[in-house]
Parts: C-alpha cells; sequence; structure tokens
C-alpha cells in the first residue's frame, strides 16, 4: 500500500488543484479515483447522511423517553455536542491515516486485520444493505401514499418503486462521482429548505403567541414519572438520529485537500444539523401538543395539515426528495467501504478495481446495489437493524478509542489536526454510558447482534488468513475477477504489488482509453 500512498502523493503535486485527471504516467500510466469532492459536495455528504426521515416522520423517540419539552430539547442539544466531539475526533484520524473506508480502514490499521474485518462483516452484511432499503422503502411509501389515500400502498409496489430508486442511483454513481456529489447536493439543499420552512413557521406561531410548550413552567412538566433508564433511552434515540456524521471519513481519498476541507465540513456541517434538529422540534411543540407529536405517526405532514393548508402537500415531497438523497448519499460512501476492504484483502479484489474511463468503482457499487436488493425481499429488515444498530455504535467507540492507542504507540507521527485528548475521553464516557445502559436494557438484542458480528472470525480465517488455498480454489477466484473486470470494464488502481494483477490491467488498457481527460478540462474538476 506504501507504493499506491507514493503514487497519489505526485499525482497530487502534478495536479494540486485536483484535478479529474488523477491519473497519468507518460510511461504507460494507470487509473485512481478522482479527487472530485470539493467542500460544498463533503458538507451535503455529511448534512445528507445524517438527516433523513427520521426528523420528518419521528423525531418523537426523544420527547417519549424524555418525559417533557424542555428535557427533549436538552438532549437534542447535548447530543449534537457528542457528536461534534466525536466527529472533531474522526477528522484527527482521517487526516492521520489519510485512507478511505472510514472507522473500518482506522480499526484496522490500529488494532489489527481480524477487528478492521469484523467492522467491515457486520457493514458489509447487515448494516449499509438493511439501512439503504429501509431508506429506499420510505421514499416509495411517501411518494406512493397520495395514490391510495384511503389505505396502505401495496407491498409489492412499495419494494418495486425502492427497487427502481435503488437502480436508478446506482447508475448515476457508476456514471460520474461529478453526477452523484451533484445529486447529493441538490437533494439536500432540499430537504434544508424543507426544514427552513418548518422552522420559518415555527417562528411565525412564536410571534403568535404560541408558545405554550415553550414557556420553562410547561416545558419541564413531565407527562410521566422521571426515570433515568428513560433519559439513557432517550439520549441513545438522540445518537442515532445523528448517524452519518462519520460518512466523509469513507471518501477521504476523493477530497479535494483533504487536510483543510474534511474538518472544515465537519465545522459546517454538525453545528447545521444541530440546529435544524432544535429548531424543527421547536417549530413543532408550537403547532402540536406532547400528546398530538406522541401520536403522529408523520409528525412534519401533521404539522403541514395544521399549518399549510392547501400547501400541505410539500411536507411528504420533502419526505420523498430526502429519503432520496439519503439513498444515493448510502450508496455512494457504502462503496467506498467495500472499495477500500477490498483493497486491503479482506474483500474480492475485484470489488477494489475502477473503470478505466470514468474512475468510478463499478464492481463495489453493483454490489452494494444488489446486497440491498436482496434485503428488500427479505421481511425481517427492522429486526436486523434492531440487532445490529448496537454492534455499529460500538465501533465508533471503538475507533475513537484507537485514537488514544495511537497517540501512545505512535506519538510522533504526522497530525495535520490534533485535538486535545479531553475530547476523546468525553466520547467515550458519554459512549460507555450508553453501552453498558443498552446492554442492560436488551441484553437478548444486543448478543445476537454479536454473534451475527463474530461468525466473521471464522470468515477471516479462511478467507483472509489462509494464505495456501487449495490451487483450484484460486483458480476458479481468478477466472471469475477476469470475467468480472472484463464485464464491468475495470481495472485496478495504480500502486498495486500484485504483478499479475497489473498484468491484467495493461490488458484491460489497450482496449480502452486511460481516465485522462485533456489537460484543458483540468480547470472543470470541483475547486
Amino acid at each position: 500500500m506504501e507504493k499506491g500512498a507514493r503514487h497519489r502523493s505526485n499525482t497530487e503535486k502534478n495536479h494540486p488543484g485536483g484535478s479529474s485527471s488523477q491519473e497519468a504516467d507518460s510511461g504507460g500510466g494507470g487509473v485512481a479515483l478522482k479527487k472530485e469532492i470539493g467542500l460544498v459536495s463533503a458538507c451535503g455528504i455529511i448534512v445528507g447522511n445524517i438527516i433523513g426521515s427520521g426528523i420528518f416522520v419521528s423525531p418523537k423517540g426523544v420527547l417519549e423517553n424524555a418525559g417533557s419539552v424542555g428535557v427533549a430539547l436538552i438532549i437534542w442539544i447535548v447530543t449534537g455536542l457528542i457528536t461534534a466531539v466525536g466527529a472533531l475526533c474522526y477528522a484527527e484520524l482521517g487526516v492521520t491515516i489519510p485512507k478511505s473506508g472510514g472507522d473500518y480502514s482506522y480499526v484496522k490499521d490500529i488494532f489489527g486485520g481480524l477487528a478492521g474485518f469484523l467492522r467491515l462483516w457486520i457493514a458489509v452484511l447487515v448494516i449499509y444493505p438493511t439501512n439503504q432499503a429501509v431508506i429506499a422503502l420510505t421514499f416509495s411509501n411517501y411518494v406512493l401514499q397520495p395514490l391510495f389515500p384511503t389505505c396502505f400502498p401495496p407491498e409489492s409496489g412499495l419494494r418495486l418503486l425502492a427497487a427502481l430508486c435503488l437502480l436508478l442511483l446506482t447508475w448515476v454513481n457508476c456514471f460520474s462521482v461529478r453526477w452523484a456529489t451533484r445529486v447529493q447536493d441538490i437533494f439536500t439543499a432540499g430537504k434544508l429548505l424543507a426544514l427552513a420552512l418548518i422552522i420559518i413557521m415555527g417562528i411565525v406561531q412564536i410571534c403568535k403567541g404560541q408558545y405554550f410548550w415553550l414557556e420553562p413552567k410547561n416545558a419541564f412538566d413531565n407527562f410521566q414519572e422521571p426515570d433515568i433508564g428513560l433519559i439513557a433511552l432517550a439520549f441513545l434515540q438522540g445518537s442515532f438520529a445523528y448517524g452519518g456524521w462519520n460518512f466523509l471519513n469513507y471518501v477521504t481519498e476523493e477530497l479535494v485537500d483533504p487536510y483543510k476541507n474534511l474538518p472544515r465540513a465537519i465545522f459546517i456541517s454538525i453545528p447545521l444539523v444541530t440546529f435544524v434538529y432544535v429548531f424543527a422540534n421547536v417549530a413543532y411543540v408550537t403547532a402540536m401538543s406532547p400528546q398530538e407529536l406522541l401520536a403522529s405517526n408523520a409528525v412534519a405532514v401533521t404539522f403541514g395539515e395544521k399549518l399549510l393548508g392547501v400547501m400541505a402537500w410539500i411536507m411528504p415531497i420533502s419526505v420523498a426528495l430526502s429519503t432520496f438523497g439519503g439513498v444515493n448519499g448510502s450508496l455512494f460512501t457504502s462503496s467506498r467501504l467495500f472499495f477500500a476492504g477490498a483493497r486491503e484483502g479482506h474483500l474480492p479484489s475485484v470489488l477494489a478495481m475502477i473503470h478505466v474511463k470514468r474512475c468510478t468503482p463499478i464492481p463495489a457499487l453493483l454490489f452494494t446495489c444488489i446486497s440491498t436488493l436482496l434485503m428488500l425481499v427479505t421481511s425481517d429488515i427492522y429486526t436486523l437493524i434492531n440487532y445490529v444498530g448496537f454492534i455499529n455504535y460500538l465501533f465508533y467507540g471503538v475507533t475513537v478509542a484507537g485514537q488514544i492507542v495511537l497517540r501512545w504507540k505512535k506519538p510522533d507521527i504526522n497530525r495535520p489536526i490534533k485535538v486535545n485528548l479531553l475530547f476523546p475521553i468525553i466520547y467515550l464516557l458519554f459512549w460507555a454510558f450508553l453501552l453498558v445502559f443498552s446492554l442492560w436494557s436488551e441484553p437478548v438484542v444486543c448478543g445476537i447482534g454479536l454473534a451475527i458480528m463474530l461468525t466473521g472470525v471464522p470468515v477471516y480465517f479462511l478467507g483472509v488468513s489462509w494464505q495456501h488455498k487449495p490451487r483450484c480454489f484460486n483458480k476458479f477466484i481468478e477466472l471469475l475477477t477476469l470475467v468480472s473486470q472484463k464485464m464491468c470494464v475495470v481495472v485496478y488502481p495504480k500502486g498495486d504489488k500484485d504483478l499479475k494483477m497489473e498484468e491484467r490491467n495493461q490488458d484491460m488498457e489497450q482496449q480502452q482509453p486511460i481516465c485522462q481527460p485533456p489537460a484543458s478540462k483540468d480547470k472543470d474538476a470541483e475547486p
């Protein structure tokens, strides 16, 4: 991997502006992922992945367990601050270990191959396919609901439209990185405009004197008995609502000037999302009582029906747009995780290949799409999410703990960003509190999640550690890789140490033009 790192460093020197031509030795060259994600698109990835349908549909999880409006708003603020602390820790790791793959890459480099593989295994097996399937189903539900005003849309129709959504966005991501980031930018802007409308309507309500539930004596009036267990559950729900804050770390190698834009995107995006979450909830309680909010199955739609009149249709469309952008962002980032895993030898090598002209990781994107489509025909999607949600949160803490371990093991390593050690300690204390509570409140669910993760141990030793596999097996894998490579017209990025792979690349590159646009187009890359 050092050779690949040197190659990337050299190309960055040749193209300091992050041009779309990131390749190109004159002597035969190779292909690599383009650096086309600027600051605006980086913010779009973070904001677009955090803000899904939850704030529109069911922000009631926090309120239900907090017991009062005032405590719920405090929890939204505190979880936003804790998320910002975790994101700063990831920012240091992202510029210290400047590799795509996010927490998988960090855990692997710090704690070793098995730990990294288990993070990848649970993501490949359940986390990303199920999350993308659920977001796509939410999109199709809000698109089809107006056509079935008196009943629920048919299940087959929901799944078919969700599949079409996934196929369309997979094609966009395969065709162009720039197209994918533009889709993300547009739909992120759309959901922010919808939330801005909700917040403005809330301000109008306050100006009209509709702030009964915001007065301190009413805001902290408990509608249920205070309980530390419920408060912890409210914090857990709030933490899940901010999920996606680490997704930009999955595409570090495609960022223009990552040492500057990674931390800048975090500094802009996390406070913005916290502001939107807090004031959207403030707006909701200006039009609904806590009881009405808890009874609603789609809070933003109910809010729109109360205040927008004939324009109430804006809210369900906003939810559909938000979820469409959420599917795109998840496809974009999760495919890079699988790409990074294949590059490290933890997944089939074909997933680490990119198209010779478009420089997009087509095999990884197709793998992501197919695994999500398989989840769409599974009836137990939501059950699987409950089982592995705990594991996903577990690895956040493991990654931040890795930051402290890296400080101890390699104190002199270059760190363009170096946060105070108090930050990871604060995050780990909060993380440990929620983790212990999760184990105590739902031991069976957490135990099943751990069991699913541990199924990756024998897979690791058989598939990764075992080097002397039968010759016939290796021949079969090589044949499968070659067929897949020719079908997708992909090659392995420049810098791989495997000579056979390099020879195969040369054969493919003789048949297709290399990803090297004319020098005059370099200026078109995103600043």
